[in-house]
Formats: C-alpha cells, sequence, structure tokens
C-alpha cells in the first residue's frame, strides 16, 4: 500500500523577501517583487528590469569562504533548506539520516559562475580560471551541497526540467516517499540567473515583457495586455514526510501531497502545443492519481507566464480537464508578482499553493486589468480571496513541451 505524504516545513527566498513570512505577505497584499536591474549594466539591453532577490545576506547562512565557493542558486537552495527544516522543527539529529534524501531542481544551474569564469578565461587566460568553476557551476551542486550541510545520506538527485523542474523534483520526492525509499526528503528548486547572458538570450527570443517604464506591472497574465514573461530569481523548498514519520513526531501539517502527472507536448522547443492537450492530460493524470473528481479542486496555481500562447493555451486546458466546474475555480498566478523562476517556479509556487490552503486564503493574480476574450476564467484578479480550499492544482510547464500538475489537499 502507498504511503501517504504531507508537508511540514517550508522555506522561501523570493523577489519578495527572504523567508516564507515576508514571502507571503507580500503575494497576499498584492506587492510586486519586480523592479530595475541592479546587479548589472542593463542600459545596452532590450529589457532593463527583473525579479532580483533584495535583502539575501549570505553571512546569515555561511561562512565568507563557504559562500565564495558556491554560486548564488546553491546559495539560495541551502538557506531555503535550512528554512525548511527548522520550519518543520525537524531534529535530523533524531533521524536515521540515511532515510532522509534529497530531491532538488534547477533550470540552469550556476549561470553567475559560468559567466563570471568566461570572463576571466577571455581576459585573463587559462590559468586564471578557478579551481572550483566546475563545482560551483554543475547543476547537482544545490543538492549535493544541502545534503553536505544537513549531513543527511539517503536518496539524492537533480531533475533538469526547464520551467517544469521544481514541480517535477517535489514530484518525484512524492514517489519515492510512496514506495517508501526514504522517510522524509528536502526538496524543491533554486534558481540565480539574473545575468547579462541570461537576460540577453530570453530578450534575443521576444520572451520577455519590454515595459522597461513600468516593471511592477509588467507581469499581468491572462491580462489582455500581457507582451512577454518577467524574470525572476529564488528559491522554494518543502520539507515532506511520510505521514506516520510526520504523526509519530507530533509535526505539523500545512498540506497533504495527493496527486502528480507529468506528459510531454511533442511539439516545439518552446511553444507550446496550440490544442493543449498534453496539458489537459497531466491535469486529468494528477487529478487520478489523487483520486479527486475535478469538482473537489477549488483553487488553481496557474502557470501563467504573461505570454501571450501560455495564458490561451493553459486556459484552454482547464477548461478540457474541469468544464464548467472551470467557471467555479479560483485560479491565479503568482507569477505577476514574482515574475518566472525558471526551475524554481514549480517549488515556490507549490509552497504559496500550500500556504493557500493552511490559511484559507487565496493570493490574486495582480495587473490584471482587461480582460482577454481568450481567457475567460476567475483569476482572482488584483485582491487576495479569503476561501477554504480542499484541494488545489499547481501546474507547471516548461520549455521543450515538458507538463507536471501537482495536486495538494487539506489534510
Amino acid at each position: 500500500m502507498q504511503k501517504r505524504v504531507v508537508i511540514t516545513g517550508l522555506g522561501v527566498i523570493s523577489p519578495m523577501g527572504t523567508g516564507k513570512d515576508k514571502f507571503w505577505q507580500a503575494l497576499v497584499a498584492g506587492q510586486s517583487g519586480i523592479g530595475p536591474i541592479t546587479r548589472f549594466d542593463s542600459r545596452e539591453m532590450a529589457v532593463h528590469f527583473a525579479g532580483e532577490v533584495k535583502d539575501f545576506d549570505p553571512g546569515a547562512f555561511f561562512e565568507r569562504k563557504e559562500a565564495r565557493r558556491m554560486d548564488r542558486f546553491t546559495q539560495y537552495a541551502v538557506a531555503a533548506a535550512r528554512m525548511a527544516v527548522t520550519d518543520a522543527a525537524l531534529d535530523l539529529e533524531e533521524e536515521d539520516r540515511d532515510r532522509v534524501g534529497v530531491i532538488f531542481a534547477t533550470g540552469i544551474g550556476g549561470m553567475e559562475t559560468f559567466e563570471d569564469q568566461t570572463r576571466v578565461l577571455m581576459e585573463k587566460g587559462p590559468n586564471r580560471v578557478s579551481p572550483f568553476f566546475v563545482p560551483m557551476m554543475i547543476a547537482n551542486m544545490a543538492a549535493g551541497q544541502i545534503s553536505i550541510n544537513l549531513g543527511v545520506h539517503g536518496v539524492n538527485f537533480t531533475i533538469v526540467n526547464a520551467c517544469a523542474s521544481g514541480a517535477n523534483a517535489i514530484g518525484e520526492a512524492l514517489r519515492t516517499l510512496q514506495r517508501g525509499d526514504a522517510e522524509v526528503i528536502v526538496t524543491g528548486g533554486s534558481e540565480a540567473c539574473v545575468t547579462p547572458l541570461t537576460v540577453a538570450g530570453f530578450a534575443a527570443m521576444k520572451a520577455l515583457s519590454t515595459r522597461n517604464e513600468e516593471p511592477t506591472r509588467a507581469s499581468r497574465p491572462f491580462d489582455r495586455g500581457r507582451d512577454g514573461f518577467v524574470l525572476g530569481e529564488g528559491a522554494g523548498v518543502m520539507v515532506l514526510e511520510t505521514l506516520e514519520h510526520a504523526t509519530a513526531r507530533g509535526a505539523r501539517i500545512y498540506a497533504e501531497l495527493a496527486g502528480y502527472g507529468c506528459t510531454a507536448d511533442a511539439y516545439h522547443i518552446t511553444a507550446p502545443a496550440p490544442d493543449g492537450v498534453a496539458a489537459s492530460r497531466v491535469m486529468a493524470l494528477a487529478l487520478q492519481d489523487a483520486g479527486l473528481p475535478p469538482e473537489a479542486v477549488d483553487y488553481i496555481n496557474a502557470h501563467g507566464t504573461s505570454t501571450e500562447l501560455n495564458d490561451r493555451q493553459e486556459t484552454q486546458a482547464v477548461k478540457k480537464v474541469f468544464g464548467d466546474h472551470a467557471y467555479r475555480l479560483a485560479i491565479s498566478s503568482t507569477k505577476s508578482m514574482t515574475g518566472h523562476l525558471l526551475g524554481a517556479a514549480g517549488a515556490v509556487e507549490l509552497v504559496a499553493t500550500a500556504l493557500a490552503i493552511h490559511t484559507g486564503i487565496i493570493p490574486p493574480t495582480i495587473n490584471y486589468e482587461e480582460p482577454d476574450p481568450d481567457c475567460d476564467l476567475d483569476y482572482v484578479p488584483n485582491v487576495a480571496r479569503k476561501q477554504e480550499i480542499r484541494a488545489a492544482m499547481s501546474n507547471s510547464f516548461g520549455f521543450g513541451g515538458h507538463n507536471v500538475a501537482v495536486v495538494l489537499r487539506k489534510p
């Protein structure tokens, strides 16, 4: 018999603040974390704004020497993991560390390190490249550093699946716990790609919003005036446990992780399939896995990127799965406030979904000003809503046609 899995700890680093409480308070208040890029000079670029993490202090988590040997994405990951373990009141000294694992995600990994060391190579020569270049840059290092930092020896691997990565990692952690291969898993995603090459690359694709004069209004999912997504950064981490383990230690439970599905569009490297079949099927699979009918879902945290194609296709896919109930669903895109955190997006959004269930508050979709006839559902416009949530779904879709849906329910 499959084990039941629950969420007992949450850690967040986001453009709206470091820590679960600051993150949630900003979401509920409808505050944007988007602003002008400060990390580098973007004047020659087409886009001058992003969702930067503004209040993260590595010194609060690491010795200076240790921090210098981690890329920013790994710093975010380890710090958010520590916060999640503390939030879960999990005493690792009391645990069988062979039964505590780490399943983590990133979309790109150590991009800042890659760019910095490329400049060193070109300007100063190969003998000046750092010996820490490779272990700082490689995508699996967040998972590795979390396990080293926490001293846990269980299952440990990394998922790199574009914008679906974080949700995939949490879904695979669910499967691992259901099988009985671990009792506790620290899982989520991290990204730190507000860098010159990343911004230039996405801008070259015409994927980014160019509302340079009003950055806080640039991410506007499902709004008729949307013109692209806003790049963001941060990390979202969950402590997942088997229900038996959490109950035995008297842990607080935010939500039960009930269902997971993943599919592929098999259509295009960046554009979503126009019929939305694979996106709708992934939602249906997640509901089937959770053993829930569509009518049991009260809220969807949408992928909602603020791009013309994604928002339309996701709306169509929701209608295919939920039928008439689609018009009774509350749907919001927290990307309207965080921007798009790439490989961390699904993890941060699942943290938000768990908090929505736990608090009975649905965060809004801000900047929703002009309805789009092709996007005609209830997107919780601009103001948070108090509502009990029996079950919720979070969607994540990635370049390459990767689709993930995760279902949470009230414990």
